[in-house]
């Protein structure tokens, strides 16, 4: 269990008002450093595909940086996960941000070096970055009510767009950079990764104090001692709502991490620039994070079901036009992975939300890591089979089996609603 001083946290305890403060306090910090680590994420995205097909020779295993960067991230989530229950949201996050930074520099020193063995194991490295850029999101949550969450998620994730669509759109910027000092330019991304990480680690170890999920662990004790014994532990713990979140979350990660991987390579086969698939994969993330504030109003308003079943139906959209779009167009790719973007926005907030108000604050972010563990390894999952498929059959053929895919989202939220009725009917 967490442990800190009871002074600094005990006034926050006993006073409503300071625990409004420190929850928009705590969204400030969680928005500063998501603007580094959005900036941080968008290398891998970006250029990680390229760069192992230029240090492999061959476009096969192209999708092999997104599965090791995401398998990484599998591993770290359950890490920061476990840090976080255990010492607090900063200790957590702080280290997972910094171990992403130090990943992202041994990819430049691989590049330079031209080891594809330092290369996948930096790039597992790398990947806690991006698993704590994920993990950030449930920071802000600590000290929501129910109804405050789904926006809380959509704050903190929408802070990640600033970042995460200056990234891919400083390729050219960071690439130049990075062969004015003698390094390969698809490793010039990655040097903005190591310095973006380490400054959103830096943040939040520096200013997120008091810690939101301490703080929330001891207003649930305090609830939970003047609560009768009949009251005590009901409605801590809903299991079958968390496996339906975890399967909203790991479907969109894998139709989305698929599709996405594939798309820089797809477009390179097509003749187009460096500067035209930054904007594509630009776009793209900007669609990830942009309308968050909107999917947290509309997660809280309309309810976690509704959205997820949105997500499903955005999801096939976009693969459908991706597989029907010429290789040469431009602004369909720009449709497509726009679409693809925002239907794994509405799958991951609903899916966020509704694992918040699944759980109780002490087993919280063990439970939070752990499911984004298996967020992780189905995203590594569509990384690695992504190349295969399309070296098997084709890109187009990857996308629409990617929107197909993503239907099952629809009879997976209708049992829960299902589910969900029949309990109440026999309560």
């Amino acid at each position: 269990m967490v442990s800190e001083s009871n002074d600094p946290v005990q006034e926050y305890i006993d006073n409503p008002d300071k625990q409004k403060q420190l929850y928009k306090r705590t969204l400030i910090i969680v928005v500063i450093s998501q603007m580094f680590g959005g900036a941080g994420l968008a290398a891998g995205i970006t250029v990680g595909a390229l760069l192992a097909e230029q240090m492999l020779g061959t476009d096969a295993f192209a999708g092999l940086p997104a599965a090791l960067f995401t398998l990484g991230s599998a591993g770290a989530a359950l890490t920061v996960g476990r840090l976080s229950n255990r010492y607090g949201r900063r200790m957590g996050l702080a280290a997972g941000f910094i171990t992403g930074g130090l990943g992202a520099i041994g990819v430049v020193i691989a590049a330079i070096v031209n080891s594809i063995i330092l290369l996948f194991i930096s790039l597992l490295v790398y990947g806690a970055g991006t698993a704590t850029n994920l993990q950030a999101r449930y920071a802000g949550t600590d000290l929501a009510t129910n109804k405050q969450r789904g926006t809380a998620v959509s704050i903190a994730m929408v802070s990640t767009t600033f970042g995460a669509v200056a990234g891919p759109n400083l390729v050219d910027v960071m690439g130049d950079f990075a062969l004015s000092i003698g390094v390969p330019e698809l490793a010039g991304p990655f040097i903005l990764s190591a310095a973006a990480f380490i400054l959103a680690g830096l943040v939040l170890f520096a200013f997120l104090r008091p810690d939101p999920f301490i703080v929330a662990l001891k207003i649930n004790a305090n609830k939970q001692i003047t609560e009768s014994d009949a009251n005590q532990g009901k409605n801590q713990i809903n299991k079958k709502a968390i496996t339906v979140s975890a399967i909203i979350m790991v479907l969109t990660q894998i139709v989305m991490l698929a599709i996405m991987t594939m798309t820089p390579v797809h477009m390179g086969d097509h003749g187009h620039s460096l500067r035209a698939i930054g904007l594509v994969i630009g776009f793209h993330i900007g669609a990830m994070y942009l309308p968050s504030l909107f999917t947290g109003i509309l997660v809280d308003k309309i309810g976690r079901p509704a959205m997820a079943i949105a997500s499903g139906v955005t999801l096939l959209t976009s693969g459908v036009i991706a597989a029907i779009a010429p290789g040469d167009s431009l602004f369909l790719m720009v449709v497509a992975l726009s679409l693809l973007g925002i239907g794994w926005n509405f799958g991951l907030i609903s899916g966020t939300a509704l694992i918040v108000d699944s759980t109780e604050p002490s087993i919280r972010a063990k439970t939070q890591g752990t499911v984004d563990v298996f967020i992780a390894l189905g995203g590594a999952s569509g990384g690695a089979l992504s190349g295969m498929v399309v070296a098997g059959s084709s890109f187009e053929m990857l996308s629409l089996a990617g929107g197909i895919l993503s239907l099952i989202l629809i009879p997976v939220v209708i049992w829960s609603i299902g589910n969900k009725n029949k309990e109440m009917e026999e309560s």
